[in-house]
């Protein structure tokens, strides 16, 4: 086996380290000067990546371009909006660079994320850990009388992907009916896909919208006002992709006007969002900050991701998450 040098600037604890360490056993893996801040942000450029073969976390765009013996990227992070451009889809296509992010690390804890959104909003938590209204007060009956079930709503997933899948397992239980648009329906989803084309019936009838759009010049601003005034009078709009897909001031006008009846975003543009922000201030506007993704032993989880794509590399078989 030819020795390989790695390139990691995942920020990673003892124990994850140790993993990397063990199953990296006989080959080189460099670490940055400076090391990332999280798994989502990029360490500062560092010129040991120039030696990289394979690299895990988040390189600078630059560094890979001046990295001559580079064979795979494993990106930190389910999103890669940095990477995800003409030129440098083209760049690493000409060079034959494998490139995979870290999407299964994140997709269940992703999706029981927007699931607690899902059933917090349909059991009106937030406004009933705020009350100490009497039992038998209008207030306390008002609780009783407006928390539903999430049986038989219908749900509209944009994106599916991942944590879609994964989403689309807890729903389940609860009989919802489910519609997803992806720019490609393969026909085994299970349930209605439609495209971009067919979107508008889909929102008129959904009692949710879930956003689990990644960033890309496509998807900037995808939920504008016009999608916003096609979705359904009531509806709930949950955020789980990339603040950027949203226009915030056409959902805060939605939001004001009563239009959708609740928003819950754990992404934000920019984030954290300033305390004066519009959504700040919309009326059923949950925000949490981007933690959807996080779970106990993370970097564990990551890391062994990593191993085993890893391996998978060495025996010369698929990568998984492979996206370019």
């Amino acid at each position: 086996m030819t020795p390989l040098t790695l390139f990691s600037d995942a920020p990673l604890g003892p124990l994850a380290t140790e993993i990397l360490n063990a199953a990296t056993q006989g080959h080189t893996v460099l670490k940055p000067l400076v090391p990332a801040s999280s798994v989502l942000a990029q360490a500062a450029a560092d010129p040991n990546f120039s030696q990289a073969q394979i690299a895990f976390g988040q390189p600078h765009v630059e560094s890979v371009y001046a990295a001559p013996e580079l064979k795979w990227i494993q990106v930190s992070s389910a999103g890669f909006t940095r990477y995800d451009t003409l030129e440098f889809r083209k760049y690493v296509a000409d060079r034959g660079i494998i490139v995979t992010n870290s999407s299964l690390v994140y997709a269940r804890a992703c999706a029981e994320h927007v699931f607690s959104f899902m059933l917090a909003n349909s059991r009106l938590l937030p406004q009933s850990l705020a009350c100490r209204a009497l039992n038998g007060s209008p207030e306390w009956l008002g609780l009783r009388s407006g928390s539903r079930s999430l049986r038989g709503q219908r749900v509209v997933i944009l994106g599916y992907g991942g944590i879609a899948r994964e989403l689309v397992k807890l729903l389940a239980p609860f009989e919802m009916k489910i519609t997803a648009m992806r720019r490609q329906p393969r026909g085994d989803e299970g349930f209605p896909v439609v495209t971009e084309a067919n979107l508008p019936e889909a929102l008129a009838a959904a009692d949710h919208v879930i956003n689990i759009l990644p960033e890309n010049a496509e998807s900037r601003g995808f939920i504008n006002a016009r999608r916003l005034s096609e979705m359904k009078a009531g509806a709930i709009f949950h955020n789980i992709g990339r603040g950027t897909t949203v226009d915030q001031h056409a959902l805060a006008d939605a939001l004001e006007s009563g239009h959708l009846s609740a928003a819950w975003l754990d992404v934000t543009d920019p984030e954290p969002l300033p305390a004066d922000h519009v959504l700040r201030l919309a009326p059923h506007c949950f925000i949490t900050p981007h933690t959807a993704g996080g779970h106990a032993a993370e970097d564990e989880t990551l890391v062994n991701h990593f191993v085993d794509n890893f391996r998978r590399f060495l025996a010369g078989e698929p990568l998984l998450d492979r996206i370019m």
